[in-house]
């Protein structure tokens, strides 16, 4: 393979950038996909230490960059661990860290030109977005445009989770063989609590895509 057949992955050690590297190692083969992971304040470690350890055991390079003076412009739950998290009805959660993908896209485009990589790969999902506005697809499309004019460069962004539920997102890893893989060494708990507090909005999305996929696995077993 040439240089442009490499990927990066924006990985956070989370359920969905670990299934999305899943996938980028399956079709790249495991020497041509990177990783790149962003401290930007957040009110826990433990996801990042599950991003270090998958990382080092599937053998992926990782580049850890700080992003953290993004707290001097602006607050949310997710960065002020005393606040309380909270969903409204007519607007994102307090969860939502504002141009948090844009900064991630840009700075993951940047490193990845440095490497003479084009593909970036993105954990988003427009179907169980939590109402953040860029998770969204049009989102992405521009900041794939914004990219390749603002650096000259042909980048591919994917999102291979963007047209899928949570359930069908654990029915992909399962796909590829770590289901349990990523069910026991990925992290998604807003909290930061190790296994997951089973109440924030994370948690009970990531739980209830499990229970349907299950579900729907021994279904169809039973149908067989």
């Amino acid at each position: 393979m040439s240089f442009s057949d490499q990927a990066l992955v924006i990985f956070s050690g989370g359920q969905d950038s670990t299934t999305c590297l899943l996938q980028a190692l399956a079709q790249y083969g495991p020497n041509q996909v990177q990783t790149i992971s962003f401290i930007y304040g957040q009110r826990h470690s433990i996801e990042m230490d599950c991003a270090q350890a998958i990382a080092q055991d599937l053998g992926v390079k990782q580049t850890v960059m700080d992003l953290s003076l993004i707290g001097q412009i602006t607050s949310n739950a997710l960065m002020d661990d005393q606040a309380t998290i909270e969903e409204t009805a007519d607007g994102p959660p307090n969860t939502m860290v504002d141009g948090r993908n844009a900064l991630f896209l840009m700075y993951a485009g940047i490193y990845a030109k440095s490497q003479g990589i084009k593909h970036i790969y993105l954990g988003v999902s427009e179907t169980d977005f939590s109402g953040y506005p860029d998770c969204r697809d049009v989102f992405v499309k521009s900041m794939n445009v914004t990219l390749n004019l603002s650096m000259g460069y042909d980048f591919q962004i994917h999102t291979p989770l963007m047209n899928l539920t949570k359930a069908q997102a654990w029915a992909l890893a399962d796909e590829l063989g770590y289901l349990d893989y990523v069910r026991e060494k990925t992290h998604t708990c807003y909290l930061g609590v190790k296994g997951g507090c089973g109440e924030c909005p994370s948690c009970v999305l990531r739980n209830d895509g499990l229970r349907e996929y299950l579900a729907t696995k021994e279904a169809s077993y039973e149908n067989c």
